[in-house]
This record gives C-alpha cells, sequence and structure tokens, in this order.
C-alpha cells in the first residue's frame, strides 16, 4: 500500500513520504519513446534572468534568489504537438516557489492569453510537492482568469531524481503525462473552453508567494535561497505555426486516436489514489463558468 492518507478531493492529503509509494499500473505505450531529445539551444532561448540560468553537460540549471528567478522560451510557436521535459525540484522549504513547464500565448496576446500549465507549487518540509495542472483559455486580463486546475501528488519524490512531464495537445484534447504516464485528460468539447490559438513552450522558476503554498499561507522564504530547478531531456515534437496545414500532432495510444483502455487504466489508478484537487468537484467555484464540467 502507498504510504499516504487519502481523503476527499478538497482536503489536504497526509502524505508520509514517497519511498514506499506503489507505482501505477503500465500504461502499455510510452509516447515520449517515440520522440528524439534535444538539445536546450536546439530549442530553446533565455528570456529573463540570464545571470541564474546555466547548461552544464546537457542539464538547464535555472534558480531564484531574492534578485531574480529565470525563463526560458521556444524559438518556434506551436499549434499543436508533443511537449516534454526531465525535471529534478528543489528539496526542503520550498514555500512560494513555482518550477514551471508549460504552453502559453501571452506574449502575443497580453491580457486575453491561453495557457495549458505542468507547475509544481512549492511546499514546507514534510509535506508533498503539489503539480498542478491547469488550462485556460483567452485570459480577462482583470484577475478574474477561469482556471481549470487538477493538482495531485506524486507516486515519487521528484526532488530525488529526474522525471518525464509532459503536455500532449491536438486539435481535440489536451494530456499531461508523469513519466509516460497519463494523469489528466482534458477533451475539446466546444471551442470556447479549448484553446486553438498558437502557442510558446516555456519554463521557468518564480516566487508566486500570494497564492503558491497552501492558498498563499507558507510564503518564499529567502534564508533557504537560492532555490534551483533542473531540466533535461528536451522533447518536442508538433506541427510550428509556420509548418505546413498537413502536420499532424504525435499520437497519445498506439492506435492513434484517444487514449488506450490501458491508458485510462492507469490515469484512473493515479485519480484514484493521487489526486489532490479537481475544479469541477470544487463547491466554491462558480460551474456556470466551466460547461464542460
Amino acid at each position: 500500500m502507498a504510504s499516504f492518507l487519502y481523503l476527499l478531493p478538497l482536503t489536504l492529503i497526509i502524505f508520509s513520504g514517497s519511498s514506499s509509494a506503489q507505482s501505477p499500473p503500465s500504461p502499455g505505450y510510452s509516447p515520449s519513446s517515440r520522440i528524439s531529445p534535444i538539445g536546450f539551444n536546439q530549442g530553446f532561448r533565455n528570456l529573463w534572468g540570464p545571470q541564474h540560468q546555466k547548461i552544464d553537460q546537457g542539464t538547464l540549471t535555472v534558480w531564484l534568489d531574492s534578485s531574480s528567478g529565470s525563463g526560458y522560451k521556444s524559438l518556434q510557436s506551436y499549434r499543436s504537438g508533443y511537449f516534454g521535459a526531465a525535471m529534478k525540484l528543489h528539496p526542503g522549504y520550498t514555500a512560494g516557489v513555482i518550477t514551471s513547464f508549460y504552453l502559453s500565448n501571452n506574449e502575443d496576446f497580453p491580457g486575453n492569453h491561453d495557457e495549458i500549465d505542468i507547475e509544481f507549487l512549492g511546499t514546507t518540509p514534510g509535506k508533498p510537492y503539489t503539480l498542478q495542472t491547469n488550462v485556460y483559455m483567452k485570459g480577462s486580463g482583470d484577475g478574474k482568469i477561469i482556471g481549470r486546475e487538477m493538482r495531485f501528488h506524486l507516486w515519487f519524490d521528484p526532488t530525488q531524481d529526474f522525471h518525464n512531464y509532459a503536455i500532449l495537445w491536438t486539435p481535440n484534447e489536451i494530456i499531461f503525462f508523469v513519466d509516460d504516464v497519463p494523469i489528466r485528460r482534458y477533451p475539446r468539447k466546444n471551442d470556447a473552453t479549448f484553446p486553438l490559438r498558437p502557442m510558446w513552450v516555456y519554463g521557468s522558476i518564480w516566487d508566486a508567494s500570494s497564492w503558491a503554498t497552501e492558498d498563499g499561507k507558507y510564503k518564499a522564504d529567502y534564508s533557504y535561497q537560492p532555490f534551483i530547478g533542473r531540466y533535461r531531456n528536451f522533447k518536442i515534437s508538433g506541427c510550428s505555426t509556420s509548418g505546413p496545414a498537413s502536420c499532424h500532432s504525435p499520437s497519445a495510444s498506439p492506435s492513434g486516436s484517444g487514449l488506450s483502455q490501458q491508458q485510462y487504466s492507469a490515469m484512473q489508478w493515479v485519480q484514484s489514489n493521487y489526486l489532490a484537487y479537481d475544479y469541477c468537484t470544487d463547491p466554491k467555484r462558480d460551474h456556470t463558468q466551466t460547461p464542460e464540467c
């Protein structure tokens, strides 16, 4: 049995560590194995905080201290595709610190942008990291962006080694993967609730003390600086904005359409055991704004 106590999605999950955590059932298919890795400089460039970013033997290290964080951006924008990286997180006190890998068109549509997020929310010692996945469309720019957050704890300690995290974005669905295990599928039910405009790939480490850890209860404490995030094994297989209209995104499954039953079973196991929050079951949310629920 995994060493955790699973309560309802809107409660705090008490987690005693991942050393004895049970692994999910095999999804039976590994989309990442079909895609060759690229070097950081082949697909990305620094976006901000260059003095807090370095590359050594294929690993990109970014860090946050009281002076700055750091971020990077893809060389191209994409209409769809598979986007992944292996990440290793900072241990210990990381409250308020976000380490992320995501898609966005914020620079193209400021105040009205789309985004697909993988975000690690900082934590305090003795508590697990929270992996937040999020999808939103056409941010209003007035602080009322309608997020579609699902948060997970993991069956391993993400500070101990590199693990692969990925987003597969096709015209019909968005799937989030951890080590090739699908943890969330977000289908296109209508155009109003699905991001369709081209996006860039980003990664960053930054201070989000106002909300990141237990709704802002715990803030970044710079007596623990620097906070370090590491990335490697970058994988991009997508349809660039400038590419041919005939381009197709990679497949999530052997059939080339959606997830297989074995993949669904693995995803259901993760959601049954490690789901910490689902926006669709949050009674505090206005679900008229999220009709897909």
